[in-house]
């Protein structure tokens, strides 16, 4: 029980030496044992007693404004024990039972019974203090109860290094007051008369507010007067003694010093709470507002990425034809330009996008936050399918460019070929329908029929021999049209044209045949001399007009084996012409026998052999013309023949350094497979040697840039296949990206191996011991293992597995369920199972120490604990607080911390 009547006892207060409060109550029991005769004889002290009552005015002042409140007088606002029962709750933190609020002296004694109760309950032994002595407004029991009460709440609970209380308080200004001339903290009454210590101590944790080098130790007012009135300003410590009362008195009272100091003792614990709680705060949003601009980042890139992947593409796809070789070929310079120009940036952009991605998702696992999953349609599969349909579009335009050149090269050789022969043959032509119609028969002798019979013998056979020339036209015409040639319905025109006229001259033929065999019979006498130059002159003109024809033909050709075939067959030719010669004196000879017969005989001849047109003129004029044809195609099939010879050697060197180049991609890419599965030394050792040998795999670009100059005078030079190499320069090219995409990724991952073991502290022999269980456990030496391999891999390191808790390790390690784990995904895990990090729950118990003890903070308290950006981004990102104690601006820490780590949407 409470002693509240011994009011003849000698005054005493405070806790016995028996009390077992927190925080060391039996030391602070001891001290106060050891000075109960000094506070008998030195209590009443006016200048002690002026001393107490501000200081401890002061103190209570402090607390009470809290609640909106405070006192004047000590001894006289605590009588009715209202005030006295509020501060108690303000400092506790807890509620007393309900005051009685009467105005006389038994509901004032009630009141003050309960707050001395409470004080009771929380192990202090109050002797010689009575609720009546309060009530009746007994000084030295007043400050006395407060007294305890400031031991009790602001005092006893100090703890420095295994001492509490006055021992601890002592050794803390000791502690923060030992590095300043001048200062010799040894109590707490003439150590703090000069006023230094209270600067000093303030200088320790706020060195901006106290220009200490400046403070003179004779000057004790000034000093103390600077320390209260900057400790009230900027420290919320008010003012509780002056310093004239300190100065002036021989020994100043230590309750007083003691309650002034242990404000600071407070004011200073607690600014380090918050800054440590801030620190906190302000390392996890860092690492959130990084994650977060690295996420922009990816999103922006993959956009632009499948932006110009998306506007590519069609134009890639557009197979609309051009009508000349010219147009198409513009095309293909275009496509050149696209592969030399366009392209390759984008093909480093694709692969730091992948490089970016993985680096954030290894950051996002080690700061214990979820994994990043990017927009819809902008995952790196995503990328990496419109890519491949990029490629395959690519592929397809190029072949489709090549064999479109092809066919309207292919066209032209055609259409002029077409254009030849039916000028030939409409030349042929002229005229004989008019030949054909003339009824000359009907007033001709027997002579001139016989004549015209085998002139007309003759036409059929010469008819007959044309009949091939016209089916290579209909033919040609057909192919064209075949191959869509755009003027196909100019030659399709033409070309019927030509059949009508073949189809009307065959009719007229077989009609004046008719007609001459009618009179036939009437004719007796023929020439056969002029009949057997005539039968004789019509093939050889026809063989001469075929051979013009073939010596002015176009030819073209892709290969020295097909020119060569050519040279082969005109030598062939000209092999004939000694026969052809003589073929021409014979027939030449029997129209001079004609002559010289007409001539002995004195015989008239009527002109021209009647038999054929073919005069001795003709075949000599066409036979020049044959004798000079002959070496303008030798010289033409020699330019071919050179062109040719050049084409081969452009093969050959194309294919030369092609089959350097290619076999030296693939080993790269066979190397870089063994460096990844087979790394030894430590990690920067492996990335050392891995960027060595990206650096030489760069430095070999130029043998490829000199394959790209072979290729361009090739595909120049319209040389479309090569025989001496299995290489394409497109084999090369997605050779050469995926040897570049390869190594990059593979310094990828050993980077974000670095980062996994400085982030996680994971040694150097734990990473070498993961890298050496992986290895073991991947049959394939892929680099990555299945299912069920990495369940015996777990099993080996300690893991006992049941399917519930694999199917959740393996939603860790393989969240796009791809069924495969690679060893970046492995040591991430061991890493975050062996190491700790922040969580949510640390960090709203830090933001609970920012809002004092709040369940909400205000942005006021934010901005003054946090700097200026994350303060701002947390205000930004906090709900309104909607709790019953919620206040005007309040928001919600508890709700923002859970979404920092994914439990939630912030």
């Amino acid at each position: 029980m409470v002693d509240y009547h011994a009011a003849n006892q000698s005054y005493q207060y405070g806790p016995s030496s028996g009390s077992n409060g927190a925080g060391g109550g039996g030391s602070m029991g001891d001290y106060m044992a050891q000075e109960d005769d000094w506070d008998r004889d030195l209590l009443l002290d006016p200048a002690w007693e002026k001393q107490q009552r501000k200081t401890f005015t002061a103190w209570c002042n402090s607390h009470l404004r809290k609640a909106g409140t405070q006192i004047e007088n000590i001894d006289e606002d605590f009588r009715d024990g209202l005030k006295l029962m509020l501060l108690l709750e303000v400092i506790s933190g807890e509620r007393l039972p309900k005051p009685e609020r009467g105005k006389m002296r038994v509901h004032k004694i009630n009141n003050v019974n309960k707050a001395l109760d409470f004080i009771a309950s929380k192990g202090v032994k109050l002797v010689s203090i009575g609720a009546e002595e309060i009530v009746d407004g007994n000084a030295k029991m007043t400050l006395g109860m407060i007294w305890t009460i400031i031991l009790r709440f602001a005092i006893q609970d100090i703890s420095v290094e295994e001492t509490s209380a006055k021992e601890g308080l002592l050794l803390w200004c000791q502690r923060k007051t030992a590095p300043y001339k001048n200062v010799n903290v040894q109590n707490f009454h003439i150590s703090w008369k000069d006023g230094l210590a209270f600067n000093a101590l303030i200088h320790r944790h706020r060195p901006e507010l106290i220009e200490y080098d400046k403070l003179r130790k004779d000057d004790p007012v000034t000093n103390l007067n600077n320390a209260f009135e900057v400790a009230e300003k900027y420290l919320d410590i008010p003012k509780m003694l002056d310093a004239e009362d300190i100065v002036g008195t021989l020994r100043p009272d230590e309750k007083a010093i003691m309650t002034y100091v242990s404000c600071f003792y407070h004011a200073f614990s607690g600014a380090q709470k918050a800054e440590t709680a801030a620190n906190r705060i302000c390392k996890v949003l860092a690492v959130n507002q990084e994650n977060e601009h690295l996420m922009e980042d990816y999103e922006r890139l993959a956009s632009d990425l499948l932006e110009w992947i998306r506007r590519t593409i069609p134009w890639l796809e557009d197979r609309v034809p051009q009508k000349t070789i010219q147009e198409m070929q513009q095309k293909l310079e275009d496509f050149r330009d696209y592969r030399r120009v366009h392209k390759p940036p984008k093909v480093q952009e694709k692969c730091q996008l992948e490089i970016n991605f993985n680096t954030l998702q290894t950051k996002l696992r080690l700061s214990n936050r979820p994994a990043f999953m990017p927009s819809e349609g902008k995952m790196v599969s995503d990328i990496n399918n419109g890519w491949q349909h990029l490629e395959q579009a690519e592929k397809g335009y190029e072949e489709w460019l090549l064999n479109e050149i092809r066919r309207l090269e292919r066209l032209d050789h055609l259409a002029e070929k077409f254009r030849q022969k039916a000028s030939i043959h409409e030349a042929w032509t002229d005229g004989k329908e008019a030949m054909l119609k003339h009824r000359d028969y009907e007033t001709a002798t027997l002579s001139d029929i016989k004549a015209l019979i085998r002139k007309h013998e003759a036409f059929e056979s010469d008819l007959a021999a044309h009949q091939d020339r016209v089916e290579q036209i209909a033919a040609i015409a057909q192919e064209l049209n075949e191959l869509d040639y755009y003027d196909s319905h100019n030659v399709n025109t033409r070309c019927q044209k030509i059949c009508d006229q073949w189809d009307a001259l065959g009719s007229l033929t077989h009609s004046r045949r008719e007609a001459l065999e009618k009179t036939e019979k009437q004719l007796e006498t023929i020439d056969q001399l002029h009949l057997e130059y005539a039968k004789r002159a019509a093939p050889f003109n026809n063989w001469m007009e075929s051979a013009m024809e073939d010596l002015q033909d176009m030819f073209i050709v892709h290969t020295i084996e097909e020119i060569e075939g050519l040279i082969s067959a005109h030598d062939q030719f000209k092999s004939t012409l000694p026969d052809a010669d003589r073929e021409r004196e014979a027939i030449l000879a029997i129209h001079k026998e004609a002559q010289r017969i007409a001539e002995s005989n004195h015989i008239k001849l009527s002109g021209s052999n009647p038999y054929t047109t073919v005069t001795p003129q003709i075949i000599n004029s066409k036979w020049e013309k044959v004798q000079q044809l002959v070496p303008k195609r030798d010289h033409a099939l020699l330019e071919e023949q050179s062109k040719q010879q050049s084409n081969e050697h452009l093969r050959r060197q194309f294919a030369s350094q092609a089959n350097i180049v290619g076999p030296w991609i693939q080993t790269k890419m066979e190397e870089i497979g063994r460096i990844s599965i087979e790394m030894n030394g430590t990690l920067e050792d492996q990335l050392s040697h891995l960027k060595q040998y990206e650096r030489s795999i760069v430095d070999y670009k130029p043998n490829l840039d000199l394959l790209e100059q072979q290729h361009q005078l090739i595909q120049e030079a319209l040389i479309f296949d090569n025989k001496h190499t299995n290489y394409t320069m497109e084999h090369i090219r997605v050779g050469w990206e995926q040897l570049l995409t390869t190594i990059a990724r593979t310094i990828n991952e050993v980077e974000n191996q670095i980062l996994t073991r400085d982030a996680k502290g994971i040694s150097q022999e734990q990473m070498q011991e993961f890298r050496a269980s992986f290895n073991h456990f991947d049959k394939k030496q892929t680099g990555s293992m299945d299912s069920d391999d990495f369940r015996a891999l777990l099993i080996s390191t300690g893991y006992s597995l049941g399917d519930a808790e694999f199917n959740r390790i393996m939603s860790v390690v393989d969240p796009n369920h791809s069924g495969l784990v690679t060893f970046q995904a492995f040591i991430d895990f061991m890493s975050r199972e062996t190491t700790d990090t922040d969580t949510a729950d640390q960090v709203i118990a830090s933001f609970k120490v920012l809002a004092g003890d709040k369940n909400f903070i205000t942005a006021e308290e934010l901005r003054r604990e946090l700097p200026p950006d994350q303060a701002e981004y947390c205000i930004a990102r906090m709900a309104p607080y909607q709790g019953p104690d919620a206040v005007p601006g309040a928001l919600d820490y508890k709700s923002f911390s859970t979404a920092l780590y994914g439990e939630s949407d912030l």
